[in-house]
């Protein structure tokens, strides 16, 4: 019986003082609600923030509270509470701020006081980047987006308006998400975010990094460096004054401390600037709030328009901190129209955490065992800002339809369903796009699927002097074996219709991913043999439609090929720090190919094409024989930072740059081998963003062979040419240099590619470039073997063209040629970064 009393009087106390929902709503003089508007516990960092209908709501446990309210352009309001029942309605309506325009002694140039002001503020900038030394808080995330209009089209291709989640008008939202993450920071870099809870409408990750924006510092960040690869100028930068133009539209009391309201006017358009509001703290000239916007007129890229919206309140006597942080986005491009919002609350700042040893590791984000696990109860129990009607419904619908997808993926329905529902197969598919299909069945708790897909029969067909016309089918093969496994199985097809050769090989692929005692890792494994066409060059210098370009339109066969018999087998490890280690066995018999056709689409008397064989490498024969080589490399990037999730990890990069040592060996005498060299190479390279001032690109490698006894063309070191009118290989190519012309066996080499990304420093200043956004860059390319062996190039040009397109004017010397000049086209910019080719 005292047992069960006791457990009573346990449940009536946990009751008793259970938090209490206190909401309202909070609105302006006119009855407006006020989006966004703070909302805290006086003395305390616990609060919220309304949501676009200005409501909003705080569990409190019973106790007499003042809740402080306050908005951007409001009063601050203050009204006391008493929390001692179920529930609590408490409503605010808040009256704009009276501006009162303070007496000054203007100067005799005019100047406007706000100048006084930001001055002081820039003085006691870094007073207040640095008066934190360490701190802890929790950050609650919500974002938004929706789309307001979707085009019937875009590029060619119909848009399916309901696999985007909107209606036929083109509106709806297409994400909703939200997570709680614990912050923990130490300055002047460490950072390390656990991720409590997360969600996402319909299932998967939600956003959980908070975008974590000072004004102290110099140079901002807008959310993701894609936005703003050179950051844009704080207000109250070290050097604002030379950017910004200011204006006092006033001041205001609040809590007994007088605000000023300033104007932030960017001098200049096409710089990196913010516009609209910044408000600073009389004596202690401390940043009190932003309303910050960023536009595609002051290098915004991506987006049309993003607003920054902080409020900072105080955590101790002497310490304020950011509140709340609302960010806007918009976008409207392509008949696509876009808007969205990203709220932070921050909540629970300790400036004095007390961090034990060892605290900041590798793992910047780590996310909690059972952070997407959580029910609805507890997100209305933690979420600071209300949902608003569209965000329920969202929810609801689309977890309605994840749940009864999952609720069915095990019938045979189901499994009928989504083999049915495949892609008809069309014309273009067959010609063109290719055609992939899946083939499910269930396995364990879950349905998979095998895949098998073939290239379009136009992209199949290819062309060169040697093979003619030439078919070459690649199917390919992915086979499930796991979770934590994958198998593909690739063969290669190729006939030439000239030389009537027809080469096949199939290549295997296996990958496991490893973490036996949290030994996170993947192993790979490459398995090919049969008989295939190879260029000299096994770095593939020259792709196959610049090759059929040059060859059918201007008589140029670049490309040159041996065939062989081989047998290849390699094993990579890849290491929880994402260094990468490989170790491999090649076995050829190669054979020389000659040229067996002439035929060009234009005709040429002029031209005749070049042997297939290398003429740069004309007096070095190539025979039929054999060849076994060994190599293995290392490569590795100290510094690397992680995500950890519950079950892996997930490298995220380093500020290090990334290193590579290489060593092959050919063995002589062994399956009538006769090649005998020993050949290493050692390089680094990194991308350096200096913000303001660009982004600085370098490759820097050093070579040789230690034994040169028998090294054939296919071993030799050669230097990535390129004698096309475009490239992609900018770190790791010459510009104008021919193919195979500096070729070597020397016992030493070294070679340097650097280059600037000016990121719109210098072309913001000139007229049309500026609105275009097209940027400079500049670098040089050059290797040295010895003074008769050598080679440098210079170039400048203008890259971000349609966001993709880069455009080189080259100058390449040679001690004893003269200096060629020529024009390459590539992909560069925001866009264009992130295209990777395959070149084989």
């Amino acid at each position: 019986m005292k047992y069960y009393l006791s457990a009573l009087f346990c449940i009536f106390i946990s009751s008793y003082c259970q938090a209490i929902v206190v909401k309202g709503r909070v609105t302006d003089d006119k009855d407006q609600p006020l989006p966004f508007a703070t909302i805290f516990i006086k003395g305390t960092t616990t609060g919220t923030t309304t949501n676009a209908a200005g409501q909003y709501q705080l569990d409190l446990a019973p106790g007499q509270y003042t809740v402080v309210c306050q908005y951007i352009g409001f009063k601050r309001t203050e009204l006391p509470l008493n929390v001692n029942t179920s529930a609590q309605i408490l409503d605010f309506r808040l009256q704009p701020v009276n501006m009162q325009i303070k007496e000054v002694v203007v100067k005799a140039n005019g100047e406007d006081p706000a100048y006084a002001i930001i001055r002081q503020a820039i003085k006691k900038r870094h007073f207040y980047q640095e008066q934190v030394k360490e701190y802890t808080c929790m950050s609650y995330i919500k974002g938004t987006i929706g789309m307001k209009g979707v085009p019937g089209r875009f590029m060619g291709q119909k848009i399916d308006k309901k696999d985007m989640g909107v209606d036929s008008t083109g509106k709806g939202m297409i994400f909703l998400s939200e997570s709680v993450t614990k912050i923990s920071a130490r300055q002047p870099d460490k950072i390390k975010l656990e991720v409590i809870s997360s969600r996402k409408s319909g299932g998967g990750f939600g956003l959980s990094f908070p975008a974590i924006i000072s004004f102290y510092d110099n140079n901002v960040s807008a959310v993701i460096t894609q936005m703003g690869p050179r950051g844009y100028i704080s207000p109250i930068a070290e050097n604002a004054l030379a950017y910004y133009q200011y204006h006092l539209e006033g001041t205001f009391t609040e809590d007994g401390k007088t605000v000023n309201k300033i104007q932030v006017i960017p001098r200049r358009k096409h710089e990196p600037l913010f516009s609209g509001y910044i408000f600073i703290t009389d004596s202690d000239w401390r940043i009190h709030s932003t309303d910050l916007l960023l536009t595609s007129e002051y290098q915004l890229e991506l987006m049309d328009s993003l607003e920054i919206r902080q409020t900072h309140v105080p955590v101790t006597g002497d310490i304020w901190r950011v509140k709340d942080q609302v960010i806007h986005i918009s976008f409207n491009k392509f008949g696509f129209r876009m808007g969205g919002s990203f709220v932070n609350v921050y909540s629970d700042y300790n400036v004095a955490p007390r961090f034990p040893p060892k605290f900041f590791d590798n793992t910047f984000l780590k996310y909690d065992s059972a952070f997407d696990k959580q029910t609805h109860t507890y997100w209305d129990s933690v979420r600071p800002v209300p949902l608003e009607t569209d965000e329920v419904k969202d929810y609801h619908e689309k977890d309605s339809i994840a749940k009864a997808a999952r609720d069915s993926s095990f019938s045979r329905y189901h499994l009928d369903s989504l083999q049915h529902k495949q892609p008809r197969v069309k014309v273009m598919d067959v010609l063109w796009n290719g055609v992939k299909r899946k083939y499910y069945f269930r396995r364990d708790s879950s349905i998979q699927y095998n895949s098998l897909g073939v290239r379009g029969l136009l992209k199949s067909l290819k062309y060169n002097t040697v093979e003619g016309l030439v078919i070459a089918l690649e199917p390919d093969l992915n086979i499930y074996t796991g979770e934590e496994s994958s198998l593909r199985i690739t063969p290669f097809l190729r006939y030439g219709l000239s030389n009537t050769h027809f080469n096949a090989y199939t290549q295997i692929d296996f990958s496991n991913r490893s973490k036996e005692r949290k030994r996170f890792g993947r192993n790979d494994w490459l398995l090919a043999g049969g008989k295939r066409v190879s260029q000299f060059n096994q770095d593939n210098p020259i792709d196959n439609i610049a090759n059929e370009f040059y060859t059918l339109f201007l008589k140029e066969n670049y490309m040159k090929l041996y065939e062989n018999w081989f047998g290849k087998l390699r094993y990579t490890r890849t290491f929880q720090t994402n260094d990468k280690l490989s170790v491999g066995a090649a076995y050829e018999s190669r054979n020389p190919l000659e040229n067996t056709t002439d035929f060009v689409i234009f005709k040429n008397d002029r031209k005749q094409f070049t042997p297939n064989h290398p003429y740069e490498l004309a007096n070095v024969p190539f025979e039929k024989h054999q060849a076994l080589v060994l190599d293995a490399s290392f490569t590795f990037q100290p510094g690397q930072q992680f995500v950890e999730l519950p079950d892996r990890k997930i490298p995220f990069g380093s500020k290090y740059p990334t290193f590579i040592i290489g060593y092959s060996k050919g063995i002589p005498n062994v399956g009538n081998s006769i090649v005998d060299f020993d050949k290493w190479n050692f390089s680094v390279q990194d991308n350096m963003n200096f913000k303001l001032l660009g982004e600085f690109r370098y490759h820097i490698g050093i070579g040789g062979f230690l034994n040169d006894r028998n090294v054939q063309i296919p071993d030799y070191q050669h230097f990535n040419g390129n004698q096309t009118f475009y490239n992609i290989k900018y770190l790791n190519s010459f510009q104008l240099a021919p193919y195979y012309r500096y070729s070597t066996t020397a016992p030493f080499y070294a070679t340097a590619n650097v280059e600037h990304h000016f990121n719109g420093l210098l072309t913001n200043k000139i007229p049309l470039l500026n609105r275009l956004k097209w940027n400079l860059v500049a670098g040089a390319n050059g290797f040295y073997v010895n003074s008769d062996n050598n080679y440098m190039e210079v170039f400048g040009g203008i890259e971000n063209i349609f966001k993709m397109i880069r455009v080189d004017v080259v100058a390449g010397y040679q001690s004893k040629e003269d200096t060629r000049i020529g024009v390459r086209v590539g992909f560069g910019g925001i866009l264009g970064n992130m295209v990777k080719l395959k070149t084989n």
